[in-house]
């Protein structure tokens, strides 16, 4: 599993990147405040409950949590799933409102 920065995903997404980004927080932490992408639980993702991610197999995909704890979970989950390229949004949506605000 690879990290991949905060700034690295908001230059991205700020150039109109279409990014496959997974938030796999609780539903209350992403009404909060997300940075979009689709919501799978990380429950979910550990009960092997991702087919709708199942055509990103070979794609980038940016799972990203809290503080980065739950999506490194999240990633290494994917890889063993077959997702070639998973990576976790290292400092989670803490780091993000830290330094970006909302």
């Amino acid at each position: 599993m690879q990290n991949i920065t905060i700034e690295e995903v908001k230059e991205r997404l700020d150039r109109g990147e279409q990014l496959h980004l997974v938030d796999v927080r609780e539903p209350h932490e992403r009404a909060e405040f997300n940075i979009g992408g689709a919501h799978i639980p990380l429950g979910q993702v550990q009960m092997m409950q991702v087919d709708e991610l199942n055509n990103l197999k070979n794609e980038e995909v940016i799972v990203y949590c809290r503080s980065g704890n739950r999506s490194g979970q999240a990633a290494m989950i994917l890889e063993t799933l077959g997702f070639t390229n998973a990576k976790n949004l290292a400092g989670g949506m803490m780091a993000w409102q830290s330094k970006f605000g909302q």
